[in-house]
């Protein structure tokens, strides 16, 4: 089958002419800016964020390309990958009228962004061992099929799904597959960014929030085609991206080697947590994991999660979740903190006993 990214777009967005920001209007280097209408006195905290931020976040992409291996036109930047998936769905999806599908048990903002945007969300279930239906995906498909949603390693199950499988759906739709790869760095598959150059319809979400420790600065990343990219580049706010958010990222990208460390540290904590847990006499399984989190089924986790929440622990109940009846997730914390989890659940073990 072959990929038109000129059928697939909504018309509405193709005729539409993007918002011109002020900082858009100009080239060189300017040094007296009367255009937008700020505070041209500073602010009360510092006289370095009265102006708006680079719309374009070019000194951030060009330190991206510098580790993805890619080129700046291929990446865009989000407001955290919450936004890059609204956009996605607000560029391609037209309301009440296309449909996407997801994979459940998967993250929650595919559906949730569906239904905020009215379209219709079709669900086509993991199979038993996490990976993809591939036939349930394919008879799921119609003509007004517009995303495919994969999340890998997927959250909350933690697995990498097959990359055959995958190619095989890139190589069979006419919409887009989208590959969020959030927890990817925690995990010993590549990524599919160098896949980009084989397949036009794919698109590649990565985020500052877990790897890179800035959940707080709500920063994601969309790689894709630089026609795909223009497109979301066409659709989004102005000034998506704060500038201290930006300096911060920037900071960080030049840190790869302490993140690499922090990364081979958490592996290491979650295969020992994982380690502890199996050894739990009321856990039944624990299911391997790619992420930086552990799924542990266990006898009445509902109840487990209560008890945790008394002692001041959060963790997240997925016993609602298709084929995640009576788990818990649970994120690899500090040593200190797992080793506060692990004491509870001992003292939990005692009130059984009791």
């Amino acid at each position: 089958m072959e990929f038109s990214l000129e059928k697939l777009v909504r018309e509405n967005i193709r005729s539409l002419k993007p918002y011109s920001s002020a900082r858009d209007e100009f080239m060189g280097a300017a040094k007296v800016f009367l255009d937008a209408n700020e505070n041209s006195m500073g602010s009360p905290l510092t006289k370095w964020y009265n102006r708006y931020p680079d719309p374009h976040q070019e000194k951030l992409k060009e330190e991206i390309v510098k580790v993805k291996n890619l080129t700046i036109d291929q990446v865009f930047i989000g407001n955290g990958s919450d936004e890059c998936i609204d956009l996605l769905y607000r560029c391609f999806c037209r309301p009440a009228i296309d449909n996407v599908i997801i994979c459940p048990p998967t993250y929650g903002m595919y559906e949730a962004c569906g239904a905020i945007n009215e379209v219709q969300v079709r669900k086509v279930q993991l199979l038993p061992n996490f990976q993809l239906d591939l036939d349930g995906v394919a008879e799921a498909v119609d003509e007004n099929t517009k995303l495919i949603w994969i999340c890998s390693p997927n959250n909350p199950t933690g697995n990498v799904m097959d990359r055959e499988e995958i190619e095989s759906i890139l190589l069979n739709f006419t919409g887009l597959v989208v590959v969020d790869e959030a927890y990817v760095n925690f995990s010993r598959h590549r990524s599919f960014i160098p896949s980009l150059v084989d397949y036009p319809n794919l698109v590649v979400l990565q985020t500052f929030s877990k790897a890179w420790g800035l959940a707080g600065l709500r920063l994601g990343m969309a790689f894709a085609s630089p026609a795909i990219i223009a497109l979301l580049h066409r659709i989004k706010p102005p000034y998506n991206i704060s500038q201290v958010s930006q300096e911060l990222a920037i900071k960080a990208l030049g840190e790869v080697g302490q993140v690499n460390d922090m990364i081979r540290e958490l592996v290491n904590m979650r295969e020992a947590l994982a380690e502890v847990f199996s050894r739990i006499p009321i856990v039944e399984k624990v299911y391997p994991s790619q992420a930086n989190f552990i799924l542990v089924k266990m006898m009445e986790a509902t109840r487990v999660y209560d008890f945790l929440k008394s002692k001041g622990i959060i963790v997240r109940d997925r016993s609602a979740e298709p084929l995640c009846q009576n788990c818990l997730r649970i994120t690899v914390g500090t040593e200190e903190e797992n080793t506060k989890l692990v004491d509870a659940m001992a003292e939990y073990l005692n009130t059984l006993v009791k």
